[in-house]
């Protein structure tokens, strides 16, 4: 049976994007799913003169673990428009020790955050990179105002929910 790894990109004890991420994941309905934290993951600021010193056990074994799963489940946190630091730091890691982060498996990629526009910058952004880092089919989702459109677990708008469920069966289709 297929696996696939769904995180988010943010450090946040309690993160709504972990909550989308996880949320998503429950809505495979024939491939299993593990869900990590990033805050499992202790890494220095990513720069040369540190990658001098080798990659961070911490660094090597989060690229490691991308290899053992057909896909991925990725739900960005959005900070002044881009990635949370947490996020970035980790993904350039990875990128220095695997150019192909995402190994040429398929990436649902979203976002959500309080307001309106749903974390729309971030996962802009994040489309255009990761399609060029191993994403081998992005699909995407945004869930706007997470505040109001998602309670006790699920999202409780059924249009959104509608969406979301749309996105997670393309997903488990090209997974599959």
């Amino acid at each position: 049976m297929k696996k696939i790894l769904a995180f988010a990109g943010s450090t946040s004890s309690t993160s709504i994007n972990k909550k989308l991420a996880t949320f998503a994941a429950e809505n495979l309905k024939e491939t299993e799913f593990d869900v990590i934290d990033l805050r499992d993951f202790t890494l220095p600021i990513y720069s040369e003169d540190e990658e001098k010193n080798g990659f961070p056990e911490d660094a090597t074994k989060f690229s490691a673990l991308l290899d053992n799963y057909d896909g991925f489940i990725l739900s960005l946190a959005e900070h002044n428009g881009s990635y949370a630091a947490a996020f970035k730091n980790i993904f350039d890691w990875s990128s220095r020790i695997e150019a192909n982060v995402f190994r040429d498996k398929p990436l649902l990629l979203m976002a959500t955050s309080p307001g309106a526009r749903g974390g729309q910058s971030v996962l802009e952004s994040a489309i255009s990179r990761f399609s060029r880092q191993g994403a081998k089919e992005l699909i995407s989702f945004s869930l706007p105002s997470f505040y109001d459109n998602f309670k006790e677990g699920k999202i409780v708008n059924e249009a959104l929910l509608t969406a979301l469920k749309e996105e997670v069966n393309k997903f488990e289709e090209s997974v599959n």
